[in-house]
């Protein structure tokens, strides 16, 4: 003799259902590289054989209100620059804030620059970093490297 099978079996087969289907909807890729921020970039200095020391968040290095709100000032040394440099990095939100932004770089930096012939500059969307340089070229290549790592998809 055959019991009847109890409704609520055939509910929970139906949700089971269900969730097995929904599953087919998750992605199976990767994100797009989102850029990284500061501590992020100072991790991926230390790591590469750069030491960061000394920031200040809001040192443009000049009196330009836009950058000063996205500017980290502080100072770098390793590979093969032996003495330290000051450096100015101005984080943008996304790349057309960084494509607004970044020919007011130059502008500002003739306030901190004292010899125009030396002066150094990475851009790598969303970043924009300065200097007065001349900075040693293991720590430029360095310095380069790092932040089109740390800029993912530059958005």
């Amino acid at each position: 003799m055959a019991f009847p099978r109890p409704p609520w079996r055939f509910a929970l087969l139906v949700v089971l259902a269900i969730v097995v289907a929904a599953c087919g909807t998750i992605s199976t890729t990767a994100p797009p590289a989102t850029p990284t921020d500061f501590p992020g970039i100072v991790g991926r200095l230390n790591a590469a054989g750069i030491k960061v020391t000394d920031w200040v968040s809001g040192d443009a290095g000049c009196d330009d209100g836009d950058l000063t709100k996205t500017a980290i000032r502080f100072a770098a040394q390793g590979m093969d620059q032996t003495t330290p440099v000051t450096l100015y990095l101005y984080i943008f939100r996304n790349h057309d804030a960084f494509e607004r932004n970044r020919e007011r770089v130059g502008p500002c930096a003739a306030s901190f620059v004292t010899d125009p012939d030396t002066f150094e500059e990475v851009e790598q969307s969303p970043f924009a970093l300065a200097s007065q340089g001349p900075w040693a070229p293991g720590f430029e290549a360095t310095l380069r490297a790092t932040l089109l790592a740390a800029a993912g998809t530059g958005d």
